[in-house]
C-alpha cells in the first residue's frame, strides 16, 4: 500500500458497511486461530482486524472497554474477583483494575497473537498487564470457566469476538451454565451483545441461553462505538435472582478516582432507560 486508500469491512446482515482511511498496513500474522491485521488511519490512530472484521481504533476504543467493565464493577457490591474471558486486546483488563478493590483480575484469551500485537500497536491498553492483580493466561476460556471453583468468582465479563469461529462457543446455555457455577450468589455476568439496531434477535436468544443457564434477571446497556456495524453497540448484564436489582453504587460511580472518557454515573444511569423499540423487543 503506498498511498491513502480506504479500509472497509461489509456488514450483510445489516446491507451496510463501515470505511477507515488508511496509510498502510503495519502488521499482520495468521495465529492457529484467526488472521489478525493492523493498519494505519489518517484519522483513527491503528486498527485492528481480526478475520476482515474490524476489532478496535486508537480513537474509539474507551467506549467499548469502559462500557464492559464500569457497570458491573460499580453495580456489584464489592467486586474483588473478576474473570476476563477474551480480551486479548487487555482494554478490559486495564480498565476494571483501575477499581483500588479488585484483589485479582484474570484475563483468559485464547490467542496470545492479539496480546502481542496489542502491546506492540496499541500499549496503551496494556498499562495495566504487570500489575501484580492480574493474570494473563492464554488458554481456552470455555474450558478454564468449566473448570472454575464453584462461587470464586464475583464478575464474568466475556469480551469475545461475535459469535462465529473462536467465540462461537461463548454464546450458548452450557458456557453460561459454567459461568452461572462459578460466580458467587450475587455475581454479575457481562457479555459483549452486538448491536441492538439491527441484531435484537441475537440479544434475545443470548438471554434465553443465559436464562437456560439459570440466570433469571438482565440489563442490557447501550452505547456508541463507531467502528462496529451499525456504530452502536450493546453488553448485556445478567444476575442469578429473579427480579434482581441492577441499581448501581451512584455514590461511588460520581466519586470514583480514576478518569474515564465515556463511563459517569449520569452515562450509566441513562443506559438503563432504553430505547422503546429496544425495550419492547427484549420484554417481548
Amino acid at each position: 500500500m503506498t498511498e491513502t486508500t480506504w479500509l472497509y469491512e461489509n456488514f450483510d446482515k445489516a446491507g451496510s458497511s463501515i470505511g477507515f482511511r488508511v496509510t498502510g498496513k503495519l502488521d499482520e500474522v495468521q495465529s492457529p486461530f484467526q488472521h489478525i491485521e493492523i493498519y494505519e488511519s489518517t484519522d483513527w490512530g491503528n486498527v485492528m482486524l481480526i478475520d476482515g472484521a474490524m476489532m478496535l481504533t486508537t480513537r474509539d476504543n474507551f467506549l467499548y472497554h469502559e462500557m464492559m467493565s464500569h457497570p458491573a464493577l460499580f453495580t456489584h457490591a464489592d467486586p474483588k474477583r473478576v474473570v476476563i474471558i477474551g480480551g486479548g486486546d487487555c482494554g478490559t483488563l486495564r480498565e476494571v483494575l483501575r477499581h483500588p478493590g479488585v484483589v485479582k483480575a484474570t484475563q483468559c484469551d485464547i490467542d496470545e497473537q492479539v496480546t502481542r500485537m496489542a502491546e506492540k500497536y496499541f500499549p496503551e491498553l496494556c498499562e495495566s498487564n504487570h500489575d501484580p492483580r492480574a493474570e494473563l493466561l492464554f488458554d481456552d476460556g470455555i474450558a478454564y470457566m468449566a473448570n472454575c471453583e464453584p462461587g470464586s468468582v464475583d464478575i464474568v465479563i466475556v469480551d469475545s469476538t461475535d459469535p462465529v469461529g473462536p467465540a462461537e462457543g461463548l454464546f450458548n446455555a452450557a458456557f453460561f451454565a459454567s459461568c452461572h457455577r462459578a460466580l458467587k450468589a450475587d455475581g454479575i455476568l457481562v457479555q459483549q451483545s452486538e448491536s441492538p439496531l439491527v441484531l435484537l434477535d441475537l440479544i434475545k436468544e443470548m438471554r434465553v441461553e443465559m436464562g437456560k443457564a439459570g440466570f433469571a434477571s438482565f440489563q442490557t446497556l447501550p452505547f456508541p462505538q463507531p467502528c462496529y456495524p451499525t456504530g452502536w453497540w450493546s453488553c448485556t448484564m445478567a444476575k442469578k435472582a429473579a427480579n434482581a436489582s441492577f441499581d448501581f453504587r451512584d455514590a461511588d460511580a460520581r466519586g470514583k478516582g480514576f478518569p474515564t472518557a465515556y463511563y459517569s454515573a449520569d452515562i450509566h444511569a441513562g443506559a438503563q432507560h432504553l430505547p422503546p423499540f429496544v425495550a419492547a423487543a427484549l420484554t417481548s
